[in-house]
């Protein structure tokens, strides 16, 4: 299932904004009511959730008037890289069939908005893709978007065409499907019973061409490593980070952060090692993050954002900022500046 509130990297919304750009559709009006900031979303340390997403969606589809291709569209733009760790860790396994068991054991580090399941028949291999939780609105990008990003990833897997025995989705059929066909390699079907990408099962076991068992190895360890992060961000170390930034210019300390969530400093203590992390880490982490942000936006100087996250000696902040980022801070400001 999809964990909407899981923290990611926007690199789909990024993707969704290169589209609009393309559709002539400004980045303001696909931003509009988010807690977006155009600059902010760009910075390496951003993050942004599937339910954030969903809005820049929304906006988009509403600017557009809702077209029926809109989700094959954007799908043909997930390439294997724009995954990061999760992508490499596909591209090293050994076979077809077991970058799908990897992909969708750590479905949650990509972009995909549908739920995924398998099926695997005498006669065909079955990727069945809904959407329980999503607004009908939303569905028809959803699906679409994941079923071409699903194609896009095959065909890079292999560095080579592979056929596909079958696209079907429950949306009516749009009055040109042409884009479809290009996409999938076959003419889909349409008002289905099922939102299904199928595939001869004979191509499950064929080696891919990058393989390495060492590297698959590893990367599936970062994977795992990776998520189980995440999903710590959603729990008690989640309600810290909020309690942070919500006082960043005087953080509470740990034992008032504790009797705010109604529990002892010790079990505190022991919650946040359970979630891989302290809340000296989550100070750290909050304080980089609304540092890189407040720097980069070109508002404040280097005084400035430090007295702003606490900080009474403006050395402090610098050691501290430099022991993030391996530069000082006003190195780090001109090199932002640079960029945009």
């Amino acid at each position: 299932m999809v964990d909407w509130d899981i923290p990611r990297a926007p690199t789909s919304v990024l993707v969704l904004l290169d589209l609009a750009a393309d559709l002539a559709v400004p980045e303001a009006v696909c931003l509009r009511g988010t807690a977006f900031e155009q600059a902010r979303l760009r910075m390496p340390s951003a993050e942004v959730t599937a339910r954030q997403e969903l809005s820049v969606i929304t906006n988009l589809l509403e600017a557009l008037g809702h077209p029926a291709d809109l989700g094959v569209r954007a799908g043909n733009r997930y390439h294997l890289t724009t995954y990061g760790i999760w992508g490499f860790a596909l591209i090293s396994s050994p076979t077809l069939r077991n970058a799908i068991d990897i992909g969708l054991r750590y479905l949650n580090l990509t972009f995909a908005l549908s739920r995924i399941r398998t099926r695997d028949t005498n006669d065909e291999f079955q990727l069945v893709l809904d959407t329980p939780d999503i607004p009908f609105p939303l569905r028809r990008y959803a699906i679409e978007r994941d079923a071409a990003a699903i194609r896009v990833i095959r065909r890079e897997l292999f560095a080579a065409p592979i056929p596909i025995e079958r696209a079907s989705f429950t949306f009516p059929a749009p009055p040109d499907i042409s884009l479809y066909t290009a996409t999938f390699g076959v003419e889909p079907e349409f008002d289905a019973a099922e939102n299904v990408v199928a595939m001869p099962p004979e191509i499950l076991d064929l080696p891919l061409p990058q393989a390495n068992q060492h590297t698959a190895a590893l990367l599936q360890a970062q994977c795992r490593e990776l998520l189980e992060r995440m999903h710590a961000r959603t729990g008690l170390s989640g309600q810290v980070r909020d309690l942070l930034l919500a006082r960043a210019s005087d953080p509470p300390s740990a034992e008032q952060v504790a009797r705010e969530l109604n529990m002892s400093s010790r079990t505190l203590r022991h919650r946040l090692s359970a979630e891989a992390t302290s809340f000296r880490d989550l100070l750290d982490e909050v304080r980089q993050r609304l540092a890189e942000e407040l720097l980069f936006s070109g508002g404040l100087t280097v005084a400035e954002t430090a007295q702003r996250l606490g900080y009474v000696e403006l050395s402090s902040f610098s050691q501290a900022f430099r022991r993030w980022n391996g530069v000082g801070p006003r190195e780090f400001k001109a090199r932002a500046l640079n960029r945009t």
